[in-house]
This record gives C-alpha cells, sequence and structure tokens, in this order.
C-alpha cells in the first residue's frame, strides 16, 4: 500500500467539474471547451434593462446571472427554427447528448424538454451526466422565448431561468440571452458559477452563429 488516499470529494469540486464539463445553456452550465472569442461583446449585466418575454425575465434574486448577445448574418425563421427545434440541438451543439420532448407539437407555454449532457471524469470526480429539464413559460413566434428548469447530477442541483430574444438588425439577427442559477451549490462558489455561465451563453452564441450563417451561406 502506497498510502497515498485519493482525493475526497466536496460540493465545490462537484460544482467545477459539473460547470467545465457543459456548454450552457443554459443553458447553460459552463463550458465543455475554452469558449471562442466572440465577434460581438458580451453585453453582461450594463447593457440596460433584464431581457424580458411576454413581460417575464429572469429570477431578480438569484445568485449568478450573466447575459450577452451577438448578430448573425442570417435569416430571422433560420435562427429562430435552429433555437426552437430542440430535438435537433445535437446536430450542431456538440456537447448536448440527447434531447426529448415531452409532449408534442410547437414550442408552447408548458411544453417541456429533457436534455442531457455528458460530464467526463476529473481528478476528484467520476464520469457522469447532467440531467436538465426545461419548461418552456412564455414564448413569442421569432421574437422571445423564456423556459425554466432544473439541471441535476451526482450531488448538484442548479435552478435556472433563461430568456431569448431575437430581433432583425442592420446586418442579420441581434440574438440576446439572459440566464439565472441558483441552488446551494452555485452559492457555495459564486464567482467560479459566474465565470462558466458566461463562458457556455457566449459558447452557445458562437454555436448558434456557425450552425445559422452556414445554412443561410451554402
Amino acid at each position: 500500500m502506497s498510502g497515498t488516499r485519493a482525493p475526497r470529494t466536496t460540493p465545490n469540486s462537484r460544482l467545477r467539474a459539473a460547470l467545465f464539463a457543459v456548454p450552457v445553456v443554459l443553458g447553460l452550465l459552463g463550458a465543455a471547451a475554452p469558449a471562442a472569442p466572440s465577434p460581438a461583446p458580451s453585453t453582461g449585466l450594463r447593457a440596460g434593462a433584464p431581457l424580458t418575454c411576454r413581460g417575464q425575465g429572469v429570477d431578480p434574486g438569484a445568485p449568478v446571472r450573466h447575459r450577452t448577445e451577438i448578430v448573425i448574418d442570417a435569416p430571422l425563421r433560420t435562427i429562430w427554427k435552429l433555437q426552437t427545434d430542440v430535438e435537433n440541438w445535437p446536430s450542431w451543439q456538440p456537447s448536448v447528448e440527447s434531447v426529448d420532448r415531452l409532449g408534442h407539437g410547437p414550442l408552447r407555454p408548458g411544453a417541456a424538454f429533457r436534455w442531457t449532457l455528458p460530464i467526463p471524469p476529473h481528478p476528484s470526480t467520476p464520469a457522469t451526466r447532467l440531467d436538465i429539464t426545461s419548461t418552456v413559460r412564455q414564448i413569442k413566434n421569432q421574437a422571445c422565448v423564456r423556459w425554466t428548469g432544473p439541471a441535476i447530477g451526482e450531488g448538484l442541483r442548479i435552478d435556472g431561468v433563461h430568456v431569448w430574444t431575437f430581433t432583425e438588425v442592420e446586418g442579420g439577427v441581434r440574438v440576446a440571452t439572459e440566464e439565472t442559477h441558483a441552488g446551494p451549490q452555485v452559492e457555495a462558489d459564486v464567482p467560479t458559477a459566474s465565470l462558466l455561465l458566461r463562458q457556455g451563453l457566449e459558447a452557445w452564441l458562437q454555436a448558434l452563429k456557425s450552425a445559422a450563417e452556414t445554412r443561410a451561406h451554402r
């Protein structure tokens, strides 16, 4: 016996392992790889009033919150289709393992979907996955969508609220997104959770931009 002990798993190590493994979203919850530089700078919270969809926004009391945006040179209908056709997210978001609609038809208030993200092993944690159940609360066709729901992994729960808005502007469509996270593990390390949420949201926008512009300019 060498006498070397395995690293102890703590709530903070589980949080970091999960957040570093997830792109998003998200939603949602971090970055599977370092986010590429965004050609449109992050607006943060200094850019103005919080985003809303049909008058409803993110959780004002959540300890972690971020807002960012990007301009995409593609038709609004193309961008909207990519973002709201949730079952096809894995085709352009490589870190999304699977998505299952919990119902049929187009997204509408009350529609829900469950999606999974693999979490690779870290020195202090085994490989696992994050299961996210998102429920649409408000939606306006080709204008905005707001969903809420928990992300649950081994020893981890994050309650998220996510708003997306889509606005036609010169040069394309401005896609803006704002998300909040709450939960004991998030509160245990707010700076890390905030940083990784920012990276995740910006990585998601970059993937959406790439997919939409590729389709638009074929």
